[in-house]
């Protein structure tokens, strides 16, 4: 099977990385298709299993890390795990397509130690850390605990941007999306 290119974004919750993504899968001559992670977590509002994530049980999860199954994975709350399977990695470069993820920033580290040369890893940066927070809140998916939360996490993941390729400022999408776009297009064309 031959090997395609692995797209990394990673970036705090709220701070444009899915939107960028999204973005440049309708982009038809850069060949991606998504990798879809698995979760622990439940499903939120119009979730569909195994198009938005892969939902597995806590213990189906804890299983599949004993198996290796996963190329990466991590805990990122607790009992609240994330991954990616290396089936799903394998499954779209058998299609013949490079890989993009939307994945957290410890995630995104590890697929980038594993794979140096064929992975580029990307980190959104949010403009500043109130405008992540009134994103977040604009979403109206999660309790003020929860943004808290990931308002707490998000400058840690901050602090990890030099580790990556590449740093996109997200204060203006369409600049950002441009950029990504020519990111993309250079990285994989190499």
């Amino acid at each position: 099977m031959k090997k395609g290119k692995l797209i990394v974004f990673s970036a705090p919750s709220g701070s444009g990385k899915t939107t960028i993504v999204r973005h440049l899968l309708g982009i038809d001559d850069l060949n991606l298709e998504f990798s879809i992670s698995a979760t622990s977590r439940e499903k939120r509002g119009e979730e569909v299993d195994g198009k938005d994530y892969y939902f597995l049980s806590s213990k189906e999860f804890k299983n599949k890390i004993k198996n290796d199954a996963f190329l990466e994975w991590e805990e990122v709350y607790r009992d609240n795990f994330y991954g990616t399977l290396k089936t799903e990695v394998e499954r779209i470069w058998s299609h013949g397509k490079h890989v993009i993820f939307d994945i957290d920033v410890s995630g995104g580290l590890r697929i980038k130690r594993k794979f140096p040369s064929e992975t580029l890893a990307v980190f959104v940066k949010p403009p500043s850390i109130d405008e992540l927070k009134i994103r977040l809140k604009k979403r109206k998916t999660e309790s003020a605990d929860k943004i808290n939360m990931r308002i707490a996490k998000a400058s840690a993941e901050l602090a990890t941007a030099p580790l990556f390729d590449v740093i996109i400022e997200n204060d203006n999408l369409d600049k950002a999306l441009k950029e990504a776009e020519t990111l993309v297009s250079e990285f994989i064309n190499s």
